[in-house]
């Protein structure tokens, strides 16, 4: 009897499970064609800002590819490329507002120059220049977190701030399925939703956290179902979709400005290039055919059909962003280049508002060695 028992509460707790598992249904807008297969949930975007979206994706396209090859030059430092989340990353920062608060990860980049950092600066960020991380007064912005998933826990602590200062904006961070594997993820999804903080938690999966596919890092179906555990929405979306990214984006900031607390949001993307250009090489855990199904998906794609379909996007258009992108990448380096030599005096005069003592020593020691 007992035995029969437990396997009645086993196949309770899994039939429970499953059912919480079918509400995690992804968001799509535009197919792999471009076409719109979920009216109802169309944006109200005009075509002006259809054309903005789709110029910032095509420059952040040729950003990448600009800045794998200044990486291979020896002209940048670290770098972990984002051709294939051009959707998920600036989709979703166009659906926020200026005094929005961005917590990127290191893939983040992007965001933060849409957000207001000048290209210049992001170039000194990889090459470790303390000039990278002086972020410009008014750009809501802090440096891209290194540490997997800590950033998730920095923007639970922004996001209560806002709430305490009662003002209308918002903190999104962004980690990737790796990310939501650290304990820091939970803490901070679960802080926020345990307060109510207008907080706006994004992961990026793009199935491989470095080399370790996402079915080895997690048994749930979806990372969107781990917003239960903390009380709060969770939503998958199609990250290749840049309407469908932006949808969700905007309507967790309307819930977040309105007291309603944090949602979590489960881009499904794929970064096509290596995780880091610190000696990745992806072709060792992905194969040819999985590149080749998530390269049909391309955001640039599927948004350029989109955009042509409706007639307000062409070629020269296109062609025009490409050089624009261009020129503003090699004007940026040039001034990134013109940035003076980083001393370690720099470091020691920055760190602290008051410098301890026995830092004072070594400064003046440094000092004494830089002035000959």
């Amino acid at each position: 009897m007992a035995s029969n028992t437990k396997k009645a509460q086993q196949l309770d707790a899994k039939k429970a499970l499953e059912v919480v598992e079918e509400q995690f249904q992804m968001l799509q807008i535009l197919n792999e064609e471009g076409n719109v297969v979920n009216e109802a949930a169309m944006p109200e975007l005009s075509d002006e800002q259809l054309q903005e979206l789709m110029r910032r994706m095509v420059y952040t396209r040729i950003l990448d590819q600009r800045s794998i090859s200044l990486n291979r030059q020896g002209r940048l430092g670290f770098y972990a490329p984002t051709a294939g989340q051009e959707a998920s990353q600036l989709a979703s920062q166009f659906a926020l507002e200026k005094e929005d608060f961005i917590l990127p990860g290191y893939r983040d980049v992007p965001q933060m120059i849409w957000h207001g950092l000048p290209l210049y600066q992001a170039f000194l960020f990889s090459r470790g220049h303390f000039q990278g991380n002086q972020i410009p007064e008014g750009v809501n912005v802090i440096s891209p977190q290194i540490i997997i998933g800590a950033q998730y826990i920095q923007a639970a602590g922004v996001a209560l701030g806002m709430k305490k200062r009662s003002a209308k904006s918002v903190a999104i961070t962004y980690t990737g399925d790796g990310g939501a594997s650290q304990g820091d993820f939970y803490e901070g999804i679960n802080f926020a939703g345990a307060f109510k903080a207008p907080a706006i938690f994004i992961v990026q999966n793009n199935r491989f956290a470095i080399s370790t596919p996402v079915e080895k890092q997690s048994a749930a179906k979806t990372i969107a179902q781990k917003a239960v555990a903390a009380g709060i929405p969770g939503i998958q979306v199609d990250g290749m979709d840049p309407l469908a990214v932006y949808v969700a984006v905007r309507e967790a900031r309307e819930r977040a400005v309105n007291g309603e607390g944090p949602t979590l949001i489960e881009a499904m993307t794929y970064r096509y290039g290596p995780h880091t250009m610190a000696g990745d090489d992806p072709t060792r855990y992905r194969t040819s055919d999985l590149d080749n199904e998530w390269e049909k998906k391309d955001p640039l794609v599927r948004f350029r059909k989109f955009l042509e379909n409706k007639g307000i996007w062409n070629e020269g258009m296109e062609n025009d962003v490409i050089e624009k992108a261009k020129e503003d990448i090699k004007e940026a380096i040039q001034k990134a280049d013109q940035a003076p030599k980083q001393k370690v005096t720099d470091l020691m005069s920055i760190m602290y508002d008051e410098m301890p003592y026995n830092l004072k020593e070594q400064y003046e020691i440094y000092t004494a060695k830089e002035s000959k």
